[in-house]
């Protein structure tokens, strides 16, 4: 089994290195950002209850993102293992990662940071927000997210 977890402040190619990793190991990416984006996109209960956190560049509640990856470890997809895509971003979900794992016999098997200079990670955020048309990609929200990676996610 390779249950992967991928790390990094936002904008730091999480998604992008994920996706390769993903495609090579023949598991799925897992990226609650995307799952939160497109729950918004669609106006579900969660996509409403996420999008007042995401929009000001703090952090969806823990227990709407521990049902989300509930229900990717539940997948058939997921039997092989599964490409965590920026989570958890924090020690208390680090310890349900492990204690959802552990339910399904299984364990994390390898961790990756990837360190960016913050420099770098608000060109880049706000390069694609021009590009894409991102709301959570603005220049205040840029900056409260990689505070938030800083004061929660780093340690």
């Amino acid at each position: 089994m390779n249950n992967v977890i991928i790390l990094g402040a936002p904008g730091s190619g999480k998604g992008t290195q994920g996706k390769i990793l993903a495609g090579h190991l023949g598991i799925p990416q897992v990226s609650t950002g995307d799952l939160i984006r497109a729950a918004m996109k669609q106006g579900t209960p969660l996509g409403v209850k996420a999008k007042s956190f995401y929009d000001q560049g703090h952090l969806v509640p823990d227990e709407v993102i521990y049902g989300l990856i509930q229900e990717i470890l539940d997948a058939p997809a997921s039997r092989e293992g599964v490409l965590m895509d920026g989570f958890p971003r924090t020690s208390p979900q680090a310890e349900a990662v492990d204690r959802l794992l552990k339910a399904k016999q299984a364990k994390v098997d390898r961790v990756i940071l990837l360190e960016v200079d913050e420099t770098e990670l608000v060109k880049r955020l706000l390069a694609r927000a021009a590009k894409e048309g991102r709301a959570d990609d603005n220049a205040t929200s840029v900056t409260q997210r990689l505070k938030v990676f800083q004061q929660q996610t780093a340690p």
